[in-house]
């Protein structure tokens, strides 16, 4: 069973547009004046779907949410 972990997303955009969704722990994790918390979830898809109810183009971090990486 999954474990339940904390997620955030980054404020700022990538250079390609999209706003990469993070888990608490990560060693790409946004400075904390340039993430949102989003909660905590059992999968990347889940925060991924929290993600998009505040921005349009999201992405998993390629690192620690590697299952929701599109781009």
């Amino acid at each position: 069973e999954a474990s339940v972990e904390h997620y955030y997303a980054n404020d700022n955009p990538q250079s390609t547009g999209e706003h990469e969704v993070h888990k608490e722990g990560c060693q790409f994790m946004p400075e904390i004046l340039n993430r949102t918390y989003l909660g905590m979830f059992s999968s990347c898809k889940d925060a991924l779907e929290a993600a998009r109810q505040k921005y349009d183009n999201v992405d998993g971090c390629f690192f620690c949410a590697n299952a929701c990486h599109n781009r």
